[in-house]
């Protein structure tokens, strides 16, 4: 599919004729600064719109590209507005409408999962939506996977950089399997895309997902749920469930650092390792391991 544009046009468009279809949320710093260079220095760039008219006849306009400049015109309280009139359809004026904001990069990661979605249930496959968004086709494709699957948490976690797109997809491939998705963490760590901070952050993404689902809505739609006496059993026997997670997890540990602790304790017992140690500058363990290789007292 390609667009098919008529003729362009320049013109001073009524500011009043111009419908939002889809208006979007601003920082209010940028906005004010928007306001500001238009009021001193002009309008560098004209906004784009496409002409539906009324049912009488009077004329109205389709915003395609400039919201943010439509809306300082009208803070500035001018009646007319520099534009360029397109003739495209609605489809055409929402897929331009979508490259130029993908291009500036001011969409929220909301709206580019909408956005694409939208664009996949028009019947466009991956290749064409990246060729006519800018995006790379393996990027579209993945995201159309996710979207397909219903993984909104990790959709908004891969629009946020808190996890990449190829971990995101690994840890869906995982399924329901601990294992697996410890697995997807693991070659993510190893391969350098999630290192130290970002790597908590997809751990706490990860829990989320488990014990929240894979969507935001349903943590929403549980406030207007009423409380009976049946889910309030339900909630209290998931927490429980939750609770003896966590005691497990703190069991495993505790083996493990009692296994660690014993075996640095024989280690350190042989004077030739303890002499190389020392002269490698390893000579020194943090003061809780120290103290408890020592004594080794229950951890």
């Amino acid at each position: 599919m390609t667009m098919e544009r008529g003729p362009t046009e320049l013109q001073l468009i009524p500011v009043d004729a111009i419908e939002v279809l889809n208006p979007r949320e601003r920082d209010s710093k940028i906005f004010e600064e928007i306001v500001r260079n238009i009021k001193e220095i002009g309008l560098k760039k004209p906004i784009t719109v496409t002409p539906r008219p009324r049912s009488d006849g009077t004329p109205r306009y389709l915003l395609v590209c400039g919201e943010g400049r439509l809306k300082a015109f009208r803070e500035l309280g001018e009646p007319e507005i520099p534009a360029m009139v397109v003739d495209v359809t609605d489809e055409d004026a929402f897929i331009m409408s979508l490259a130029e904001n993908i291009a500036r990069r001011h969409y929220r990661p909301v709206e580019l999962m909408v956005a694409i979605e939208q664009m996949q249930k028009k019947g466009y496959d991956h290749f064409t939506i990246a060729n006519k968004t800018g995006l790379s086709s393996a990027y579209v494709h993945g995201i159309m996977g996710l979207l397909e699957k219903g993984e909104l948490r990790l959709l908004d976690a891969v629009e946020r950089g808190k996890i990449p797109l190829n971990s995101a997809l690994a840890i869906v491939n995982a399924g329901k399997s601990s294992a697996a998705v410890q697995d997807a963490l693991q070659d993510a760590y190893e391969s350098g895309a999630l290192r130290g901070k970002a790597l908590l952050d997809a751990r706490r993404i990860i829990e989320r997902r488990q014990s929240l689902g894979k969507t935001f809505n349903k943590a929403i739609a549980r406030k207007n749920v009423p409380v009976s006496s049946h889910s309030l059993v339900k909630s209290y026997q998931k927490e429980v469930e939750r609770q003896k997670l966590i005691v497990k997890k703190a069991a495993f540990a505790h083996d493990k650092l009692l296994f660690v602790a014993s075996a640095f304790r024989q280690l350190l017992a042989d004077d030739h390792f303890a002499t190389l140690l020392r002269a490698e500058g390893l000579n020194t363990l943090p003061k809780y391991l120290s103290e408890r290789v020592q004594r080794m007292e229950p951890l």
